[in-house]
């Protein structure tokens, strides 16, 4: 028997390639593209593009992994689940938010995936969500979820965006909620 390795998740996957090689150009690079800026520099195209490029941006190797671990961990079957191009709406739309919500109420950078894993993790606990139920996971991945995120947001600072993670999670929600109810409509 012939075993062949096939691109079975090609929104995940791409994605998942694409941050690995921005972060191994190294912080020059990633700081001039992939970065959110604490401020809108309007006049700017490239800070229209950084909105939706900020989620391939790793601040190192250590953030990367612990991004792709989720991300490829339960985006493969959130792909399956709801296709590669509503996962990529979902994705991009994450990053716009998560950029544009950082700018308006903050005057610091935003880098990372975790936006984009957080709103995998509730939209993936709610896969079996049907009408007139709530899965008790998601009730359970909601409570330790935003605890965690609570407690470092009051703890110490750590240079980690746990309003980015809060709001992935909120997308991922809305997002599971919305398309249960488009497919029971």
């Amino acid at each position: 028997m012939r075993l062949r390795i096939r691109y079975n998740a090609p929104v995940v996957l791409t994605f998942s390639l694409a941050a690995t090689v921005v972060t191994l150009l190294g912080s020059r690079v990633v700081h001039s593209m992939f970065v959110v800026p604490g401020q809108m520099a309007w006049t700017d195209p490239l800070a229209y593009l950084r909105l939706f490029s900020h989620v391939l941006g790793h601040a190192s190797f250590q953030h990367l992994l612990a991004n792709l671990t989720i991300i490829l961990l339960i985006g493969p079957l959130l792909e399956d689940k709801y296709g590669s191009a509503d996962l990529a709406i979902m994705v991009a739309l994450t990053a716009l938010v998560t950029g544009v919500l950082n700018i308006a109420l903050f005057n610091t950078g935003l880098l990372g995936a975790s936006g984009v894993a957080f709103m995998m993790i509730l939209l993936g606990s709610l896969i079996n969500f049907r009408k007139g139920e709530l899965p008790l996971t998601f009730v359970l991945v909601v409570c330790l979820f935003v605890g965690q995120e609570l407690l470092a947001m009051f703890g110490r600072r750590d240079g980690i965006s746990q309003f980015a993670h809060l709001l992935g999670g909120a997308c991922g929600a809305a997002f599971g909620f919305a398309g249960s109810r488009a497919k029971n409509a």
